[in-house]
């Protein structure tokens, strides 16, 4: 267990200052919007000019400026710098693997002759990485507050009212995708991208086990996992009006199906790390 934290911690440590540029372009650009559409409203009012003069994409701002507003008129700004992070991210979960590789120092040959089982490899990587998403989702629902604070501190008190912070996520689309509402959803968004990073795992140690005939291994991968995870919508039905089986029988075959999906990709990821890739 001791050697499995050193190893996630040097995951970690590796990505740090990456994941806090992100942060801290998420940060900068959603509270500078949130700043100037309040200002442009408060300065609007102050002049007395027509309501949203040139900004017909705004919504119509209310008498008592709320929250949920600003973030609904900033969603643009905060739906770049998440889509920037998932881009990022989606890269990683392949340079988080080739860069063992590649470079002048090959740092995987120091990897697999560490003494501990090589699984611990595997599992640090898809820690760290899950570390990562988990980490900036924690770091956008800590920026709320923040950025609710900052609308009191420019927004006087006779012209604002209050909101909720769940009110204003569910006004934003990013924060909607991001951060479902329904505990049910966030498992099933956030289930279903830990499988699809798991089989992406295996595709790329059955590329590096088996170098060009690995790609294609790879891609047939893939595909097999995407093909049990869909082909029960195919054969059993997708409208409700034409199912062969129940809704709740279906949930049950998807789950099992999503279940084999994620073992097969953490058994035979973990025996090719440990019986295929040699030094």
């Amino acid at each position: 267990m001791n050697r499995y934290l050193k190893l996630v911690h040097m995951e970690v440590h590796r990505f740090r200052w990456v994941l806090a540029v992100l942060m801290g372009i998420t940060a900068i650009s959603q509270i500078s919007a949130l700043i100037w559409t309040l200002t442009k409203e408060l300065s609007r009012r102050k002049e007395e000019l027509p309501l949203n003069m040139g900004d017909s994409y705004l919504a119509p701002a209310p008498d008592q400026l709320t929250f949920e507003w600003a973030v609904f008129n900033t969603q643009m700004w905060f739906i770049l710098p998440i889509l920037a992070c998932i881009g990022v991210l989606a890269l990683y979960v392949f340079f988080i693997w080739y860069r063992e590789w590649f470079g002048r120092h090959t740092f995987i040959y120091r990897l697999l002759v560490l003494p501990t089982a090589r699984r611990n490899i595997y599992l640090a990587k898809v820690s760290a990485f899950l570390l990562f998403v988990f980490g900036f989702v924690s770091f956008q629902l800590a920026l709320l507050p923040v950025e609710k604070m900052i609308f009191k501190l420019v927004v006087p008190a006779d012209q604002r009212a209050d909101s909720h912070i769940v009110d204003a996520i569910s006004r934003n689309q990013a924060l909607v995708e991001l951060i479902p509402r329904q505990f049910e959803q966030f498992l099933y968004y956030y289930g279903i991208g830990t499988i699809a990073v798991l089989a992406i795992f295996t595709a790329i140690l059955l590329e590096r086990s088996y170098r060009r005939m690995g790609i294609l291994y790879g891609v047939l991968y893939l595909a097999g996992c995407v093909s049990a995870v869909m082909l029960p919508f195919f054969f059993l039905g997708v409208d409700n009006n034409f199912m062969y089986v129940y809704s709740n029988e279906m949930f049950v075959i998807e789950l099992a199906m999503c279940v084999l999906v994620l073992s097969l990709s953490v058994w035979l990821g973990m025996r090719l790390l440990a019986k295929k890739i040699t030094v």
